[in-house]
């Protein structure tokens, strides 16, 4: 009975060759633009299969922002490079507008989904080609579909979308290697922009950038959404930038979704543990508050999944997060007994002197923190030694008694090969004299 409901379910998906014009409404009335229902992304095959997404599931509705944070390594932009079908999906799929658009689909639905969803990479460097021009970079796109009349309409794009990310006409005749990591990453995102797309991954198109520049970056970001209506799904480590720019947050961990929840309900009510060491770690701009901070370790093995398997579950105010039964119900009392968490605390300044363990304090006997400054074991005291050896056994000896160690091995390394080799001279003038007499 379950295979033929499945079935049922990808009929209209697997014959869609174009995607309607909106999306599916949830329950609240919102149109949902994409959809993951338990996606698993693996590489590899047979035993060295790694399983980097694992069972991931979430929405993301029409002109929203949906971040997905997560320490390097936790399968962000693995999602994110599925989501414009680079990697394959395992199992599960993933829904356009209601439209499944992962594994085989129809090349007309293809270049829907190419020409819908773009995307803004990290490295700006790495994602734009050093042998074109910003002219063709910027207009590939619409080269590859046709999105113009003329090349005088061409040309009014380019140079329209050129003055938006705050370039100038001319930057359009140089190459990517001429510009600044900024104005490369202002280039990836008109190439985007241009497209006229619905939905904008970007990942991390901010953590290769200088804090004033990442600063404007998210302005642009915030105009285009302002003026287009474009949802973003912003692939992030820094939750400091993610809470003043999301509509929605999505953390994972290790390839498992582990929460989802509204910026603010997430940052007031970290119900996970991992949720709650991201947000400790948060540096705070105050250098006395921040060496007091206690900060809180996410510690994987306090989860009991042996008997009971976890699973994403909403525990009220449309906050999803996963564990066991046992979790979810703890979760859910604090949830509603509606009393926020504190992620950040600050120690007191006596008792966390008292806690945390002196940096500056020195082992008790520390022999190689009493030698002298200038023991150096300079290369010149083994060249002079090797020279003279006597002298640099006796500099060696007196080197030693002021505890100059360094000094005293390389001028008892340099007499010693000094006299070794000064011993085979010998050894071979008597070896040739003796020889000679004979």
């Amino acid at each position: 009975m379950k295979k033929k409901i499945k079935k049922e379910k990808f009929k209209l998906s697997d014959t869609a060759a174009h995607l309607p014009e909106h999306g599916p409404l949830d329950e609240s009335g919102r149109e949902v633009l994409l959809s993951l229902r338990n996606v698993d992304i693996t590489f590899g095959k047979g035993d060295n299969a790694v399983r980097a997404v694992k069972n991931a599931s979430f929405d993301i509705f029409k002109g929203e922002t949906f971040s997905l944070v997560g320490e390097s390594g936790s399968g962000k932009t693995t999602i994110g490079r599925a989501v414009i079908r680079v990697i394959p999906c395992a199992n599960g799929e993933i829904l356009y507008k209601g439209v499944r658009i992962t594994g085989k689909i129809p090349r007309s639905l293809d270049r829907e989904v190419i020409r819908n969803i773009q995307m803004v990479f990290q490295d700006p460097a790495a994602s734009l080609n050093e042998r074109a021009t910003v002219d063709y970079i910027v207009s590939e796109g619409l080269y590859n579909f046709h999105l113009f009349k003329n090349e005088e309409d061409r040309v009014r794009k380019v140079e329209h979308m050129i003055d938006e990310v705050g370039l100038l006409p001319e930057h359009l005749t140089r190459y990517p290697h001429e510009f600044s990591g900024g104005q490369r990453q202002r280039i990836g995102l008109a190439r985007a922009m241009v497209m006229e797309p619905e939905l904008v991954v970007a990942d991390e198109p901010i953590s290769a950038l200088d804090v004033s520049i990442r600063a404007q970056v998210l302005n642009l970001l915030n105009k285009f959404q302002r003026e287009q209506g474009l949802t973003y799904l912003f692939i992030a480590h820094d939750l400091s930038i993610v809470r003043f720019i999301s509509d929605r947050i999505g953390v994972i961990y290790k390839g498992n979704i582990v929460e989802v929840a509204e910026a603010e309900e997430l940052f007031d009510y970290p119900l996970h543990p991992y949720t709650r060491s991201l947000i400790s770690a948060i540096p705070i701009p105050d250098p006395k508050l921040e060496k007091n901070k206690v900060l809180f370790t996410y510690d994987p093995s306090i989860h009991d999944y042996s008997t009971d398997e976890p699973e994403l579950v909403d525990v009220g105010h449309n906050h999803f997060v996963y564990g066991n039964k046992k979790e979810i119900e703890e979760y859910k009392k604090v949830r509603e007994a509606g009393v926020p968490l504190k992620s950040i605390i600050i120690a007191d300044e006596n008792e966390q002197t008292e806690k945390r363990p002196q940096a500056n304090i020195l082992p008790d006997d520390p022999d190689i923190l009493k030698a002298p400054l200038h023991d150096t074991g300079n290369m010149w005291y083994s060249v002079a030694s090797f020279f003279l050896p006597p002298i640099g056994l006796i500099a060696g000896f007196i080197f030693r008694k002021f505890r100059h160690i360094r000094n005293y091995k390389a001028c008892l390394k340099g007499a010693l090969v000094g006299l070794g080799t000064l011993g085979a001279i010998i050894a071979l003038y008597l070896l040739l004299l003796l020889s000679a007499l004979i």
